[in-house]
């Protein structure tokens, strides 16, 4: 294989976990009656119309229908991609906040 083509599935690869990261955030959003737009926008002002999230919105399901999703995966997923940011306002509506510095 190509460096540029090995280059280029790297890439891809890292786009795709990053967009089932956000579907992550998105479904335990949705799970917790929560907005992720406004959780979002509260994190990242700058970047109102992230088109990412709008799209892993759209693939969510009523919590109903969805597995539990774990706080503790939540914020592994997001530190895991460097949104410590998105984590520490995600964490704000949790029982066992991890940034809670009692």
């Amino acid at each position: 294989m190509k460096p540029e083509d090995m280059e280029e599935q790297i890439i891809e690869s890292y786009k795709q976990d990053e967009k089932m990261m956000i579907l992550v955030f998105a479904q335990w959003c949705v799970n917790k009656d929560l907005d992720a737009l406004d959780l979002y926008t509260k994190t990242y002002p700058e970047q109102k119309d992230n088109p990412l999230l709008k799209e892993a919105l759209a693939l969510t399901v009523p919590k109903e229908e969805s597995e539990t999703i774990a706080d503790d995966t939540l914020f592994g997923v997001l530190s895991l991609y460097g949104n410590d940011d998105l984590a520490h306002t995600a964490s704000r509506y949790t029982k066992n906040n991890p940034f809670d510095a009692r």
